[in-house]
């Protein structure tokens, strides 16, 4: 029988102790959205050509907004979980948090080393962030001379991501002797079942047209030339 996300998260404390259980169980949590969004968009935008092609001839413009939202989605993950512990007299669940909550030296350092790393591969992430996502900078809208945003591509989120799995593996290998693959979740009624269907479903249309074009028609093939509400 599978564990819930609070037993697990239980688990987490009662070995790790109150702060760092706790504080670890919601990072986890965190990052396994985060490798979902990124999953969802590489399955549909980063896969082939041809599923690009695909989207582009069902509904290219829902698909560019839904292809701009899973990016900017992305990189808003990446910045948040490498926030600062604080700013000011506010607390941010990051990365970071882990450090204050673990006693032991070496275990200590191997995470601030970890985090460190994390927070490198992100920094561009940070940039679309401010300046872009969460915030319209002036200059760079108007300014041709303005400071370009940092370089983004996949590569370098499929790092990004793969160094903050360290900073929790980290922890896991600590106390759990285990590690998570957070790529290797599966997800149901994902992107690729989407895939399917609009395939299917442009097969079924191409036959239809068939049909029609040369006077083989049914009922049912003139009735699905007009738009009808589900």
């Amino acid at each position: 029988m599978e564990s819930s996300a609070d037993q697990i998260k239980q688990n987490n404390i009662a070995l790790m102790g109150g702060d760092l259980g706790a504080i670890y169980s919601e990072l986890w949590q965190e990052v396994g959205r985060m490798y979902s969004n990124w999953q969802e968009y590489v399955s549909l935008y980063g896969t082939n050509p041809g599923r690009i092609a695909l989207l582009n001839n069902t509904a290219g413009h829902f698909f560019r907004t839904v292809q701009d939202g899973l990016w900017e989605r992305t990189l808003l993950h990446l910045s948040r979980i490498t926030d600062p512990a604080q700013q000011g007299k506010k607390r941010n669940l990051s990365i970071h948090s882990l450090t204050d909550a673990i006693s032991d030296i070496e275990l200590k350092s191997k995470v601030t080393a970890s985090i460190a790393r994390a927070s490198e591969k992100c920094a561009f992430a940070r940039d679309w962030r401010n300046r872009f996502i969460a915030h319209a900078d002036f200059d760079l809208a108007l300014d041709d001379s303005a400071k370009p945003l940092a370089t983004a591509s996949r590569l370098q989120v499929r790092e990004a991501l793969e160094a903050i799995e360290e900073v929790l593996n980290t922890v896991s290998m600590a106390f759990h002797n285990s590690a998570t693959r957070f790529s290797d979740m599966a997800i149901l009624n994902s992107g690729e079942d989407l895939i399917y269907l609009l395939e299917f479903a442009l097969r079924k249309k191409e036959e239809q047209e068939g049909r029609i074009t040369s006077g083989q028609y049914t009922e049912e093939d003139l009735a699905d030339l007009h738009p009808r509400s589900i």
